[in-house]
């Protein structure tokens, strides 16, 4: 089943015709209306005029979140603010936030490219769509809400917190989609378990589209086999709009919406473009957005592109799940470790639940990393013996996955926090 069938099934040549006459359009827009964008391809010594093929999108700058930053809170606008209708920004963690502005047509984008994503998963008038992503300043909360009411599912915008009045309120109102965290969906299976519930006894739950953190294939397992449903992949970010593409059925990578945004894999180390199937870091051109530009921005997400038609009819470029990123990449002992490695090491131990965190401290001139992990209840006991055996273990399967020797402290079930929103799975301590 397809949104848009004229575009999803395009041929991959006709696409890239599309793409390039939306990308000469897009920089010539930029280069005129914004000052930040024209003084950088300047710098680079390139005009839209040398933009002449698709390929030639390789001669324009890149661009990066420091640069959102650098020109908080209004500098990044080719539009009038009268035009802006919506601001969505960063929680700006590290440094300023970053800010970014919606036109109508902006706004009209993300809900079309949403309305296929979810229209790919399945989703349509039938459900009932519980959406437990924060709304408000976050983009995955007003994102999803929009693109699910406008395949005609009926929204339930329950937003993040008072968990078991979520629970009560899937089972009184049958809902049958879930949008959140990978990490909140396995607390509301904790928490449900808890309360006597059994997800396929007691749910009409039967899909659920996780995104805003990353999460593993063996995490994906792990859930279908508990609750017996499907878990849909999302991918999204808030300096491309918010969550926008999905996997299909057959969940072999995200579907992009080409029309709308052009994505390259980039070499880590150089900066050049790799051919599809190669891993690399991602950049995004986003062709049609119109309040600031989003030309070339390097992601720091670490993926591949598939250009080859997928086994549902759709011919758009799929991306594959996220495996790291280049700047929360932890380097322990020279070791290059994305804690992605860590969960999915995790997840394939049958004694472990499902919340862990990576603590990193420097002890004299030496790395020291430990991973905390939660045992399920059935494993905790007080035989010490039975313990360290199992630490033992979790201990051995992270040395082999991460190529370095790192502690392992096992924790009693409800023992780590718990997080409405984006798990945090990492605390590095050092001091450089």
């Amino acid at each position: 089943m397809y949104w848009n069938p004229r575009i999803e099934t395009m041929p991959y040549e006709e696409l890239q015709k599309l793409q390039y006459r939306e990308l000469k359009q897009n920089v010539y827009f930029h280069y005129t209306n914004n000052k930040f964008y024209h003084d950088r391809m300047k710098e680079a010594g390139v005009s839209p005029l040398d933009i002449n093929s698709l390929e030639d999108v390789r001669k324009l700058p890149f661009m990066f979140k420091q640069d959102l930053r650098d020109n908080y809170p209004d500098g990044m606008f080719s539009v009038p603010k009268n035009d802006i209708v919506r601001y969505h920004m960063s929680s700006g963690t590290s440094g300023k936030p970053t800010l970014v502005a919606y036109t109508r047509n902006d706004l009209e984008y993300w809900t079309e490219a949403l309305a296929r994503s979810f229209t790919s998963c399945g989703i349509g008038p039938d459900d009932i769509m519980q959406i437990s992503y924060g709304y408000g300043l976050f983009t995955g909360g007003l994102g999803a809400h929009y693109g699910a009411e406008r395949v005609g599912a009926t929204v339930l915008p329950a937003s993040t917190g008072n968990t078991q009045r979520q629970i009560e309120m899937m089972q009184d109102l049958g809902v049958t989609v879930i949008a959140c965290t990978p990490s909140y969906l396995t607390h509301l299976c904790t928490t449900a378990r808890a309360m006597g519930i059994d997800w396929r006894r007691d749910m009409k739950l039967k899909k659920a589209v996780l995104g805003a953190e990353p999460w593993s294939e063996s995490m994906r397992t792990k859930l279908q086999n508990e609750m017996g449903i499907r878990c849909y992949d999302i991918y999204g970010t808030s300096e491309q709009a918010g969550p926008m593409f999905t996997e299909c059925e057959y969940q072999k990578g995200a579907h992009i919406c080409g029309d709308i945004m052009l994505v390259e894999i980039l070499d880590r180390d150089t900066g050049e473009p790799l051919e599809p199937g190669n891993e690399g870091e991602m950049a995004i051109t986003m062709l049609k957005k119109e309040a600031m530009p989003m030309i070339r921005y390097r992601m720091r997400d670490v993926t591949t592109l598939n250009v080859e038609e997928c086994e549902c009819g759709r011919t758009s470029p799929r991306i594959g799940r996220i495996c790291g990123r280049t700047d929360d990449m932890l380097i322990v002992r020279g070791i290059n470790v994305f804690p992605s490695q860590v969960e999915y090491a995790l997840m394939r131990i049958p004694e472990i639940g499902d919340q862990y965190m990576i603590v990193v401290t420097r002890e004299g001139d030496l790395d020291r990393m430990v991973v905390q992990v939660e045992l399920k209840p059935e494993a905790f006991t007080d035989n010490m013996a039975r313990m360290n055996s199992i630490r033992a273990h979790v201990e051995s399967e992270l040395k082999r996955y991460l190529n370095i020797a790192v502690e392992v402290e096992l924790k009693a079930p409800g023992e780590l926090p718990r997080f409405d929103g984006k798990a945090k799975r990492v605390i590095d301590k050092r001091v450089y």
